[in-house]
């Protein structure tokens, strides 16, 4: 788990690391979005000890990158909920309607909900925002 999950990320982003540079300028920085997940940011109801310290890690490893390749590499992390996915898909089937139903926004999140939050990011509008993990979630881990 932490080989894909936290050195996986580790090494992609310094393999690129020259073309980011290249890429990226103070103005116009290049950017790098990792996918950390709400349980990386508060313990979760399943025993998934090896997952959440894994994107803990990946939190924490964006906030240290995010330091080291400003100001021409932006690095910010997506920690998603509960979303409908090939890793979820029996959680989901047995628990789904309650999980819905205790998150504030009242449903799981879906496609457009992570799309919306990756252009941003990507986008000149994300380029003044680094370091940030941002929980896409419907208000679960901040407000639960």
């Amino acid at each position: 788990m932490l080989d894909l999950n936290v050195q996986g990320v580790f090494h992609t982003t310094k393999f690129l690391l020259p073309l980011l540079r290249a890429a990226g300028s103070a103005e116009d920085p290049s950017r790098v979005i990792n996918i950390g997940s709400i349980n990386g940011l508060e313990p979760p109801i399943l025993e998934t000890y090896s997952y959440s310290a894994s994107k803990a890690a990946v939190h924490q490893l964006t906030r240290h990158l995010a330091g080291q390749l400003a100001p021409v590499v932006t690095v910010n992390a997506i920690a998603p909920g509960a979303f409908p996915s090939k890793m979820m898909r029996a959680t989901i089937d047995a628990f789904g309607e309650h999980i819905a139903a205790a998150t504030p926004l009242k449903r799981l999140g879906r496609a457009d909900d992570m799309a919306g939050i990756a252009l941003f990011l990507a986008s000149r509008a994300g380029s003044f925002l680094t370091g940030a993990v941002i929980p896409v979630d419907g208000g679960a881990s901040t407000c639960g």
